[in-house]
């Protein structure tokens, strides 16, 4: 079995991160939903990957790649501050940039943006984490 791409195994310690912490359990409704896609059916507050991706960024040898993904927190029509309290727990939670990887290692992780939107079609409240980091490949 290959090790996950870089994106992939960013995206599962982001999981790992987030999974563990009883606070934005508690801003998810109860449990860190995180999802790929929203479920069907599923009640917000929770959160989804946005867009992500990743370039070469290699250097001195180094095996390197800069990511920029996007985390979106999604709740009620009317409820901004929930989707804002759960972006701002989820940035808290990241300051530390010690987040182990499989295949590859973080070098750095920041917080680039926080932006609050709606949603035109259902009226949702979102918002949004803008995240860059470098990973490194063993």
């Amino acid at each position: 079995m290959t090790d996950p791409s870089p994106l992939l195994a960013l995206r599962a310690g982001l999981i790992a991160r987030f999974s563990a912490d009883a606070a934005l359990a508690a801003l998810l409704g109860g449990r860190v939903r995180l999802y790929d896609e929203p479920p069907r059916g599923s009640v917000p507050v929770y959160a989804l990957f946005g867009d992500a991706g990743i370039q070469d960024d290699s250097v001195d040898g180094a095996v390197r790649h800069r990511h920029n993904h996007e985390i979106v927190a999604i709740a009620r029509a009317g409820s901004v501050r929930t989707a804002l309290d759960a972006a701002e727990r989820m940035a808290a939670l990241l300051a530390d940039e010690a987040m182990p990887l499989t295949g590859c290692r973080l070098v750095t992780l920041r917080v680039r943006a926080i932006r609050a939107h709606r949603d035109t079609r259902t009226g949702e409240a979102r918002a949004s984490l803008a995240l860059e980091a470098v990973t490194e490949t063993f």
